[in-house]
């Protein structure tokens, strides 16, 4: 079944563009279209896309906070934002509203499907430019006055060692590997993780391990 994906854009062009692009492969399809936050929420609840394609400087609703409203009501659907800024504190914000990735807009059309595919297996998606200012922003945070892992965290020595490498974009598979233990395993270690730090997804874990220090 083909992965069924929202773009979210306010540009006519860019919408239409990256759809026709998109619609080359045979298994992505562009299930709708919105040009901006507010037609956004109401398309994915009505449509509930595997994948939504986020702008963020729209009218009516900008990207950020219409991801952190759409995964309230869908927390399984995978946000990317597809945008023009590279601004560290754009970039933090989506990923807190609960995004999966951020990417460019000059990304290659081949890479942009690749990155579709891996956001709907649940593989963590940031553009190289994009990650190597994340984590210098949260390194320099770190430095400062930035919280260190609790001495009294309630997460067991395999959680942390399945956390370290979430943030660095490891699937549940390539985790499983590492440590030898099965997909189910995991997916109850990650599970785990969230509840006890309080996260909603594997975003926000991946931004909790990098701020205290984890990465």
């Amino acid at each position: 079944m083909a992965i069924q994906i929202l773009l979210v854009d306010d540009q006519y062009l860019i919408r239409e563009g990256i759809a026709s692009l998109l619609e080359l492969e045979e298994d992505l399809e562009v299930a709708g279209m919105a040009a901006n936050g507010k037609e956004a929420i109401k398309q994915a609840i009505d449509l509930k896309p595997n994948i939504i394609l986020m702008d963020i400087r729209m009218p009516e609703l900008n990207g950020v906070e219409a991801t952190a409203k759409i995964k309230q009501s869908l927390p399984h659907c995978q946000i990317i934002m597809l945008t023009t800024f590279d601004d560290e504190e754009l970039i933090v914000q989506s990923l807190l509203a609960g995004a999966c990735g951020y990417l460019m807009k000059d990304i290659p059309p081949d890479d942009l499907g690749q990155a579709i595919k891996l956001a709907d297996a649940g593989v963590f998606q940031l553009a190289p430019e994009v990650a190597g200012k994340l984590i210098g922003s949260l390194k320099t945070q770190r430095a400062g006055d930035a919280p260190k892992l609790p001495t009294d965290t309630p997460l067991t020595t395999r959680e942390l060692e399945v956390l370290k490498l979430l943030a660095k974009g490891n699937t549940n598979k390539e985790i499983a590997k590492a440590f030898n233990l099965s997909e189910g395993t995991v997916k109850n270690h990650v599970s785990n993780i969230l509840m006890r730090l309080g996260l909603r997804d594997r975003t926000q874990a991946a931004v909790y391990a990098v701020e205290h220090g984890l990465s």
